[in-house]
């Protein structure tokens, strides 16, 4: 996805959640007032409570509504996280404030329903129709709420539907307490009249459940707490990417609807750096198949994975060193190994310098490596600049000379594309040789060490020889 698209969809989903959040916001508002009317006419605790619960609610659409704002802004300098903590911190206020609301609902239901405090409570035809309006409007914005909270993953938006939802259960019983109220008044019923401050205490219980569901998941968002089960999965999708060890560690946070994943994975150390790019981006995939578009950081370190080979193991301790050995050969003289190995070194080195680089090498390798005896190194340079030269395309003299050296190993099928180069003075010959498809590596390898020998012998003005040997189905490349 390119930047301007990315831009787009951030921008079409802020304009979504403030949208829905500013309508919940007007809506919250106008319940608020309605009920506060009709409570303090009729001086039900109970529609009291709703509107203290409701203007509670405005309260917390206006801190929803600022929180998606602000949630939704890209990381900064300050905040290279992002600032989608925003929300869990509105969704932290907002179980604050309904808990509030609780305590007083309890405290002032307690002292009616102990006599502490007698209120003659009128219900009245508006008192219904405000709390059947309320159901009506919550019922309307906890499901636009709900729709945007579950598309953008919106803790905050979530918050509010589940209180707008649960406003229609607490709305609901007070218009039964309050109906019992009437019942008892127009039947002279004494139970039936204490049944307002009764249905205040329900509605405190449904209170008191729907913040103890909030506060845990808002309280693990703002502690960082790993989303329960996802820990596991991920570890399992790591180890099942080709390549990967071990899983050393795994760290996964939540900020607003954006997850965060950071894994340290152990990878074989012979593994080259453009692989170990591969496995990394192949680990995020499968993460993100887990949680889609969470921000990946995989830390990738050696580990050796106990089934190398001595050649496995003075390669990696090169390698450590950002060195490349090759011809690598190892000799069991009597019960003792003897290494001989190749190093390409800078050619601008002098070989005082290029000789500590080799004794510092050979000293790691015998301390990797303890149960070898000897090591010898050859130290080639390594060039650093392009030699310009003159190439010949044919020289029939010495082609005619190499040809009865060819025809010396049977292995040989022919020799073709033969090129001859001049550069300040010295002769470089390259050839094609074909040879079977089955032969092995190693004779192949012996065969154009031979060839290059024997090329040498016969045409001793040759600096430098190169073989590229070719199976006999594909030798034409």
């Amino acid at each position: 996805m390119s930047t301007s698209e990315l831009n787009s969809v951030l921008e079409s989903m802020q304009s979504e959640k403030s949208a829905v959040a500013f309508h919940s916001l007007l809506a919250a508002i106008a319940i608020t007032m309605l009920k506060l009317i009709v409570g303090i006419s009729t001086l039900s605790l109970g529609i009291l409570s709703e509107a203290a619960h409701s203007g509670l609610d405005l309260v917390a659409a206006l801190v929803t509504l600022l929180s998606v704002r602000v949630s939704d802004k890209p990381a900064d300098a300050e905040h290279q996280y992002g600032h989608g903590k925003v929300e869990n911190f509105s969704a932290f206020i907002e179980t604050g404030l309904l808990l509030l609301a609780c305590v007083w609902i309890v405290w002032e239901a307690v002292r009616r329903l102990t006599g502490h405090h007698s209120v003659h409570i009128e219900p009245s035809i508006p008192a219904f129709g405000v709390l059947f309006l309320s159901m009506a409007i919550d019922w309307w914005r906890s499901r636009n709420l709900k729709k945007i909270a579950d598309k953008y993953d919106s803790q905050a938006l979530e918050a509010d539907a589940l209180h707008f939802s649960t406003d229609i259960v607490s709305s609901g019983v007070v218009v039964l307490g309050l109906g019992m109220v009437w019942a008892g008044t127009h039947w002279h019923v004494s139970w039936m009249t204490k049944s307002d401050p009764v249905a205040a205490l329900l509605v405190s219980v449904v209170i008191v459940y729907v913040s103890s569901r909030l506060a845990r998941r808002t309280i693990d968002a703002l502690l960082d707490a790993a989303p329960a089960g996802y820990r596991g999965r991920i570890i399992d999708a790591a180890l099942a990417v080709d390549g990967v060890l071990e899983v050393e560690r795994a760290r996964i946070r939540r900020a607003g609807n954006r997850y965060f994943a950071d894994l340290t994975v152990g990878l074989a150390r012979s593994v080259t750096f453009q692989r170990s790019e591969q496995v990394v981006a192949q680990i995020i995939r499968s993460v993100r198949n887990i949680l889609p578009e969470a921000d990946v950081v995989i830390h990738s370190v050696p580990r050796e994975t106990g089934r190398e080979n001595i050649f496995d193991r003075i390669r990696a301790v090169a390698s450590r060193n950002n060195f490349s050995v090759h011809d690598v050969s190892v000799q069991d003289l009597s019960g003792r190994l003897h290494v001989e190995q190749h190093l390409e070194l800078d050619e601008n080195l002098s070989l005082k310098d290029a000789h500590d680089v080799v004794t510092v090498l050979e000293s790691e390798i015998r301390d990797e490596v303890p149960e070898i005896s000897s090591i010898l190194t050859h130290i080639e340079s390594e060039p650093s600049t392009i030699e310009s030269g003159n190439t010949v395309v044919r020289d029939a003299v010495l082609e005619q000379k190499l040809k009865p050296v060819v025809r010396e190993f049977p292995e040989v099928v022919d020799m073709h594309d033969v090129e001859i180069k001049r550069v300040r003075g010295k002769v470089y010959m390259s050839c094609h040789c074909t040879m079977s498809d089955e032969l092995p590596l190693s004779r192949v390898h012996d065969v154009s060490t031979e060839l290059e020998i024997r090329f040498k012998l016969a045409a001793p003005e040759l600096f430098k020889v190169l073989i590229h040997p070719e199976p006999k189905t594909d030798n034409k490349r």
